[in-house]
This record gives C-alpha cells, structure tokens and sequence, in this order.
C-alpha cells in the first residue's frame, strides 16, 4: 500500500540523509519535491499547503541546519507532519467508543460499492476477536442481495445476523436489532445501510432517520481509497447530513498512492479508525497514524510485522497442538500450513511493505530482482498440496509417476511442478529433522521468516517456476547449470 508516494517521499529523504551538511536551498528543494509528490498522489491541494507549510516552518533555522545529523532531523519533522495529517499523536482518537450501556450500536453508513456489506462483517470479527459478543443486521431492503450477502458473511465470521421480517423498513429494521441486542446480551450491534450509486437526498434522509431512532455509539463512513479525491468528497458530503465519528478505507492494499488516506481525513475532520487490506473476513486492521506515516516514508512497520508473525505463530502452535506430531516431523500438510501463514500475514506484498528501507516495499522487490516469487506462487503451491491425497500429503515418499500425473491434472500444473514442490519439502523436512523442529525456522530473527531468511530456495521462480534451490539467500550458494558438470560458486 502506498508504495508510489513511499517510493517518491522515502527517495526525497534518503537524498537529504546521506548529505554531511545541508543548506537552506536544499531544504526547500526537498519541500517542493515533498509537494509534488503529494500532489500526484492525489493528496487534496489544501492539505498539501498545510503540510509544506508546516514542513518548511519546522525545518528552518541555524541550529537544524548546523546539526551533526540535518538530514534525519528534516525526516522526523516529515514524519510528524504526516501523523498530524493522519490524526496521530496525543489526542488521537482512532479507537472505537464502545462504552456505556450495552449494546453498543455501530451504524455503517456509505455508497454502493464500496465493500460496505463486506467491512461490516469484517468488523464484527474482529470485534469478536475481542472477546465481544456482536450481532450484526442488514437495513438494505432495496437490495435482498445485500442481506443474503450480509448472511453468508456472517456464518462465515461465526457471528448472529438479525433474520428479516417481510415489509420491515430499515429503521424498523434498526430498532429490533437493538432490542435483540439487549435481550441476546450482545456487547455491540453493527448495522450494515443501504448505498447508493451517488448521494442524494433519499440516502441521506434515510440515515438520519436511523441514526436518530438507535443513537449510535459510532457512526463511521464506509470509504474506497481508491477512488483518490472521490473519497475525500464523500467524506465531506456525508459529514454535512450525519455526524461521523470515523472512516473506515477499504482496498488500502491496492492503493499505491495513499491520497485517499489522507485527504479523507483531513476533509472530513474525523479520526480513520480501520482500514480494509484485503479480501478476506482477517483482512481489517485499526488504523495507526504513526505506522501508516513511517509505512510511507519507507520507515517500514516492524511493530506491525512482529505482531502479525505472533498471531500467525500463535495460531500455528495451536494446531501443532491438536496434530500432537512428534518433533522433527514435517510432511506436506505442515508445509500448506506454512503457505497459508504467509497469506495471513499479507503475503509476500504485505511481508516487504512492512519491512524498513527507502521505498519500502518498492526496493525491496527490485532487490529480488527476478526470483518470481507472488502471491500466486504461494496459491498455486497450497493447490497442488491440495490435490494430493491424506496419504500422499503424510508421507511424499510414496510418489511415483502416476500419482504426480494425476496432483499435476488435478491442480492444472505439470509433472515438473510438483517434482520441484517434491524436491522444496525434503529440503525443509531434512532442515526440520536435523534441528529436531516442526514447521519453518522460528518467525523470530527474520521479519520475512516464512520461507525467506536462511531457507532453502522456494520452488516457483521468474516466471512462477522453476528458480533453483539456493535462492534467496541461504548458504547453499547458486548452483551453476553449463555443460554437463555443476559447479558451486
């Protein structure tokens, strides 16, 4: 996420960092570089005068310039700036109120689109996660789609959806899943609106209304990061007619110039309280100004990493638990296991663009230069795992030509394919049985450790095949195809 505006700002830095003694010509070339880039992220005009202004005002003056470190100081005044863009620092107030009287009612507002339905019950999961009891309603009966949607997605996070009464209107809606709520014992009733392809007065009559008739503990605006400029206006429309209290941006994962993120909540004046990473009910993260801002200017987000590695672990520990395998054991199911861990921690994308360094996540990929190494990589290895039978996943060494024919057809890749994913598991089995370990070296020490620090080379390369055991990294060295002989550099 970010990565364009990471990659242009952590540039801009990097230059005034690596000079001994800076000048104040060189500061407001940095501040003119700092508003273009800005401004081709699709930051608002506003808000860009706001931060340059700010910038250059801290960043003047014979003792900044003079000091044994000017470059890293011009970084962290940039660093502040934008968490103060962001709604960071003391008076931050980007975490739900859930206080009082329960339940607590979240009234999710926003247009057609935007993955309203969707974020709702990502919320409640990880308000569940929470120890939080949460039921969750659909006030769209425009849409009966909506509503079934909102069902499945709510079997799918565990959690209570309020079922439909014919000829209910969404304030009827809103008030019987309040008093559910009360009666259930719910902790937190989250109610999903309808949307609209744009606003009009229909929409914004209608969430008045609701939010009158509940009194929500939040009311937060279901925005697409996007849609750049397009979020900031919602942003500043919806505010007009009902009183937010937070944003919610979804795709952030996909948003590689982070103007929404921070025009949004300029406009709108109110804190970002999470942001939507991904597809999948996981993919929700409270938002953290100070990480967002380092994430940007290629500071990374080690914090962030580390508790992903632990929640991951954590999870992975517990169902090591319930195989009660011996130690030393690892066959293909422990190895999808690993692959799946990946995917939850934001993949290969998510691992690098949390990970310190000029440019994040943009310089870390052009250091991996052509491995091929993606996100489809890893789907693409859990299918052919999932192709195998129970046996053949427990015990790989009973493969011969026919049952890799038949996982090869069965995962619409070929023969060569799952020989190579062969080949990638008894080099871990062999590592893992040696160090009397189960499953990949620890998460600890190496912020890309499932499968990138000292593991031997993941068998999809440039391409999405075929990269040689040995890379990345590792100590087993590049072996060298020429000829008829191997040689090892």
């Amino acid at each position: 996420m970010f990565n364009d505006l990471g990659e242009r700002l952590g540039g801009i830095l990097e230059r005034l960092r690596g000079r001994g003694v800076l000048t104040g010509d060189d500061v407001a070339t940095a501040v003119r570089s700092l508003g273009d880039a800005l401004l081709e992220a699709d930051v608002a005009a506003s808000l860009v005068d706001e931060i340059l202004e700010k910038v250059s005002s801290r960043a003047v003056g014979k003792d900044l310039l003079e000091s044994v470190t000017p470059g890293q100081q011009v970084a962290k005044i940039v660093h502040d700036v934008l968490v103060e863009a962001l709604g960071g620092g003391p008076d931050s107030s980007s975490r739900l109120r859930l206080d009082g009287k329960p339940p607590a009612v979240i009234l999710m507002v926003g247009l057609q689109g935007v993955g309203k339905t969707t974020t709702s019950a990502k919320l409640a999961k990880f308000l569940k996660s929470d120890a939080r009891r949460v039921l969750l309603a659909s006030l769209d009966v425009s849409r009966p789609a909506a509503r079934e949607q909102l069902r499945v997605l709510g079997e799918s996070a565990d959690v209570k959806v309020v079922p439909e009464m014919e000829g209910e209107m969404p304030v009827d809606i809103a008030r019987r899943a309040v008093q559910i709520g009360e009666l259930g014992g719910h902790d937190v009733v989250v109610l999903d609106t309808a949307g609209r392809g744009q606003i009009d007065e229909a929409l914004m009559h209608e969430m008045s209304s609701i939010h009158g008739a509940v009194s929500p503990s939040e009311t937060l605006l279901v925005v697409d990061s996007l849609s750049g400029q397009n979020a900031a206006s919602m942003a500043r429309e919806f505010s007009k007619r009902v009183p937010l209290s937070g944003l919610i941006l979804t795709r952030v994962d996909g948003d590689s110039r982070g103007g929404a993120a921070l025009s949004a909540r300029h406009v709108s004046g109110v804190p970002i309280k999470f942001m939507g990473v991904g597809e999948g009910l996981d993919a929700l993260e409270p938002f953290q100004a100070e990480r967002i801002a380092s994430r940007i200017l290629g500071m990374g987000d080690v914090a962030g990493l580390v508790e992903k590695a632990q929640s991951v672990a954590q999870e992975r520990g517990d169902a090591e638990a319930r195989r009660k395998k011996p130690p030393g054991t690892f066959d293909m199911e422990d190895l999808a296991e690993q692959l799946r861990a990946m995917g939850k921690m934001g993949g290969l994308g998510g691992i690098l663009g949390m990970l310190p360094g000029a440019g994040g996540m943009g310089k870390l990929k052009k250091r991996m230069g052509g491995t091929g190494l993606d996100d489809g990589s890893l789907e693409r290895l859990v299918a052919i795992i999932s192709s195998m039978t129970r046996g053949e996943r427990s015990n790989p060494k009973i493969f011969n030509a026919s049952r890799k024919r038949r996982v090869a057809q069965g995962s619409g890749s070929s023969i060569q394919e799952v020989n190579r994913l062969l080949k990638f598991h008894r080099q871990i089995a062999d590592v893992m049985r040696k160090s009397g370990k189960h499953g990949f070296p620890s998460l600890e020490g190496a912020p890309g450790a499932a499968g990138m620090g000292g593991m031997p080379g993941m068998p999809f390369g440039a391409g999405g095949m075929g990269m040689p055991a040995g890379r990345p990294g590792g100590s087993r060295g590049v072996t060298k195809r020429r000829g008829s002989k191997r040689k090892k550099k």
